[in-house]
């Protein structure tokens, strides 16, 4: 995993990711899409106009291995010193290394960028996704019951927090 690249998401990698997401919202409770998304809708997700928030798409061997983004929490200036994280990986990947580099690599982007604060809102089915999170220093600061709906059950969901040192 030495060549693991973690390369800015321009568009000629949109499809890609689109089908790395569309997997998750076909086949688990990690998104709480119900239907595939569009190209159009992904690149407006991953592809923001603000410069603090960024995608990267996580590259070996110019192949696709999953991407990671750093993105507005809420949309009121006082949250603009928290940045909400998001690491997707192609599921033939996982339980490799990739999500911690992924984490290290997104938290070297936000303290560049000013963040204080980092948050990941998890489905707590994703108990991986939630062990990556607590691993790396992330506590749970919220658990809120049944706020999600698909595959005909409740879903429950955690935010995990961690303050970054400057």
């Amino acid at each position: 995993m030495e060549g693991l690249a973690f390369i800015q998401i321009t568009e000629d990698r949109l499809q890609e990711i689109l089908d790395v997401y569309n997997y998750f919202v076909l086949n688990t409770t990690v998104s709480f899409d119900l239907e595939p998304i569009t190209l159009e809708q992904l690149k407006t997700s991953v592809m923001n106009k603000n410069p603090r928030f960024q995608s990267f798409a996580i590259l070996e061997a110019d192949e696709l291995k999953g991407y990671v983004l750093v993105t507005q929490h809420k949309a009121k200036p006082a949250y603009d010193v928290t940045g909400e994280i998001t690491i997707y990986l192609n599921p033939a990947y996982v339980n490799q290394g990739i999500g911690s580099k992924a984490l290290h690599f997104i938290e070297d982007i936000a303290r560049k960028a000013g963040f204080h604060s980092l948050v990941a809102t998890i489905c707590t089915e994703n108990e991986r996704s939630i062990y990556l999170f607590k691993k790396h220093g992330y506590s749970q600061c919220a658990y809120l019951k049944e706020v999600g709906y698909k595959f005909n059950r409740w879903l429950d969901i955690v935010v995990l927090q961690k303050i970054l040192a400057n």
